[in-house]
């Protein structure tokens, strides 16, 4: 047999070693050989916290090493985020990737931090979670119709609370007066607890507010809900209609929270996590947790999550500019 001509020796060999490490890149090697940090850009004990330590506990068995949750809070998210953006791109350190720093501040701060669309990398979407819009007891509506009614009837009189500027709540109020063509007046609190308490009081109108914190109110009959913000009817209201099922074709608005790392993370790594955390929202225990809180399990790939954000953000930043709306 004769020998291979050197030249095509050398190109074989360089073809073998580039397929090995093609085939190493596909990999992700010895990680994760350290504890992760999962960076929460809100409080401990909140929603946002609540539900991320329970994936990091489920992903960190599925890993078999600690995933570790620091809260970072501050400017609507950005500060926790911003650490998430700056971070050493390994694999070491991820995030909850949240509604306000993801989509909707960059459209309502002067400046910040980071480019959200090019500083972070999706990695897969979490949860939505739809809003319940509740009105008063002392508001004498029944129905969504009724209530656009009395607003036209009475234009600049009825309320709407938030916890705050720029929030979820918020958001969904001014793209209800748009959709509805009504004049109805914010009144933005320093939470969302005080402005569900002035609600059942009767000191505001009305409120749009997540599903966990507005079923006491609800099942007690201190509010009545008029309609939620989601596709589809959530299952912990069935009665309760969406908003495009009473009148209003198209509209939808949650308050989400997904998994990012930064931008730069290896892509073998993204796609682990990925797989992990896809097989995680199966899990019964993550799914009953999503399901009693009224929010509906994400899921995907992250292009799924990076498409999302991006359809947020051109939604809500149309919302900011036609509401006129700042953080003044």
């Amino acid at each position: 047999m004769k020998s291979l001509h050197p030249l095509l020796a050398s190109l074989l060999a360089v073809t073998a070693l580039t397929g090995a490490s093609l085939a190493r890149a596909q990999d992700v090697g010895d990680w994760p050989s350290k504890p992760i940090t999962l960076i929460v850009p809100y409080a401990p004990g909140g929603f946002a916290d609540t539900r991320m330590r329970l994936i990091a506990r489920k992903l960190g068995d599925a890993l078999k090493q600690t995933v570790v949750v620091e809260n970072k809070a501050g400017a609507g998210g950005v500060i926790g985020t911003n650490l998430v953006a700056k971070a050493t791109p390994d694999g070491y350190t991820i995030g909850a990737g949240n509604l306000a720093p993801l989509a909707v501040n960059p459209s309502l701060m002067a400046q910040m931090p980071y480019k959200a669309d090019k500083d972070l990398a999706p990695i897969i979407l979490v949860e939505n979670s739809p809003l319940v819009l509740s009105v008063t007891n002392t508001l004498p509506v029944k129905n969504l119709q009724e209530l656009i009614d009395l607003a036209k009837k009475k234009p600049g009189t009825l309320t709407f609370g938030s916890s705050g500027v720029g929030g979820a709540h918020h958001l969904s109020g001014e793209m209800f007066r748009e959709q509805a063509d009504i004049d109805i007046v914010h009144v933005p609190y320093k939470g969302g607890s005080p402005a569900s308490a002035d609600l059942m009081g009767g000191h505001i109108s009305m409120m749009f507010e997540m599903g966990y914190a507005a079923l006491p109110a609800i099942q007690s009959k201190k509010v009545h809900p008029i309609a939620v913000t989601s596709a589809k009817r959530l299952t912990v209201l069935p009665d309760v209609p969406t908003l495009s099922e009473a009148g209003l074709p198209g509209f939808e608005s949650y308050n989400w929270q997904g998994i990012i790392a930064p931008a730069g993370t290896p892509a073998p790594i993204i796609a682990k996590l990925n797989t992990e955390l896809n097989n995680i929202l199966q899990d019964p225990e993550v799914q009953r947790a999503i399901a009693d809180t009224g929010s509906q399990a994400g899921g995907g790939t992250p292009d799924d999550f990076a498409k999302f954000i991006a359809s947020e953000t051109r939604k809500w930043a149309e919302v900011i500019q036609k509401g006129n709306i700042t953080l003044q």
